[in-house]
């Protein structure tokens, strides 16, 4: 008998070794809801709220709810400003199954960030019993701070990098060496920045899978309507294509009609090759099996000519609440799938055993 309870007991160490402490750190917690109180709203009028109305969103979740969401500072910017991340999990349940979400890379994609917040509020709302979520709402917040500006003075103005002018979505070390014979047809296809992990906000993510083992991880961008899975840099299937593509098909179905498409990304087209991703990083380096969705199929209306001129629209729909919300299905489906496969066989009142399903 002791010989049983010593092994439950190191078996039960072993599932909350996974995650910190179940309880939020409350000086980080204070520390993030004075940051927020810190940050001024500008009147832009527009359906995307900026930043610090988007942490007002979330704000009152952490301190309304500590134990479901617990604020941690992922890293800092180039300039200094901190990418915040957010760990949701259901109070003093055992933990099997760790997913990562992510967006913002690109200073323009706003509906990103918009998605990634939503998926906050509804995980919190339900989170699942043995699955932690991790959700970092925006990785490059310099970059979306010079789109905030331009938007607020009405300059049409093309961004996608950080304040030091990197891609951050090439930014990273897997699979970084051009061998195709497009790269010298089509060479903006296949740039990518001279050093790998060169800037802080890589870094930053980079340390986080690193020290934290995460089952899948979530990339969210805008736009095309794919679930894309690695390998984004060479056209080889990735050695899980199999379950990758199973669990982007449950993604995909959770959306209904018009659902999103499950694809490698490097075979999206034949031409088509991203050196450096950050998916090809998660999977080729920590095994991690990671997506990156490409969410709307672009904002641009043939009934609305401002959404041709204007970058912004390229990216984000004039409304992103279809948009996001279902994103956001596609994402709980995911974690929820997780939830009910972790927990193992279940065994019915006749005897039998059977799997669990979603």
């Amino acid at each position: 008998m002791v010989t049983v309870l010593h092994i439950l007991v190191f078996a039960m160490g072993s599932v909350w070794a996974r995650s910190p402490a179940v309880h939020p750190v409350r000086s980080v917690d204070r520390r993030y809801q004075a940051w927020v109180a810190r940050q001024k709203e500008p009147d832009h009028g527009g359906a995307y709220r900026f930043v610090p109305a988007l942490h007002r969103a979330i704000a009152p979740l952490a301190r309304q709810q500590p134990g479901r969401i617990q604020p941690f500072i992922v890293g800092h910017s180039v300039e200094r400003r901190p990418i915040w991340g957010f760990r949701i999990r259901r109070p003093e349940t055992p933990i099997h199954s760790k997913v990562l979400v992510f967006a913002g890379i690109h200073a323009l994609e706003w509906i990103t960030s918009e998605t990634a917040v939503e998926f906050i509020e509804d995980t919190v709302g339900q989170p699942p019993h043995g699955v932690e979520v991790v959700v970092v709402p925006l990785l490059n917040p310099d970059g979306r701070a010079r789109a905030e500006n331009d938007r607020i003075e009405g300059a049409n103005r093309y961004r996608r990098a950080n304040a030091r002018g990197v891609d951050l979505n090439r930014d990273f070390a897997i699979n970084t060496e051009r061998k195709a014979i497009w790269k010298a047809i089509i060479p903006a296809y296949y740039a990518r920045s001279e050093t790998p992990l060169s800037q802080p906000e890589s870094r930053a993510l980079d340390a986080l899978l690193e020290n934290e083992q995460f089952d899948v991880a979530i990339s969210l961008h805008a736009f095309g309507g794919f679930f894309y899975t690695p390998w984004s840099g060479i056209w080889e299937r990735p050695k899980d294509w199999t379950e990758l593509h199973r669990l982007g098909t449950i993604m995909s179905r959770a959306q209904g009609s018009h659902a999103y498409k499950v694809r490698q990304l490097s075979r999206w087209g034949f031409f088509f090759r991203a050196h450096g991703s950050e998916i090809d990083h998660i999977y080729g380096k920590y095994g991690t099996l990671s997506f990156l969705v490409e969410i709307t199929r672009s904002g641009v209306n043939p009934f609305r000519p401002r959404t041709f001129r204007e970058y912004f629209f390229w990216y984000n729909p004039p409304n992103p609440k279809r948009h996001t919300v279902r994103t956001v299905r596609a994402l709980r489906s995911l974690v929820h799938t997780l939830d009910w496969e972790g927990r193992g066989p279940v065994t019915p009142t006749n005897g039998s055993s059977i799997a669990s399903s979603p």
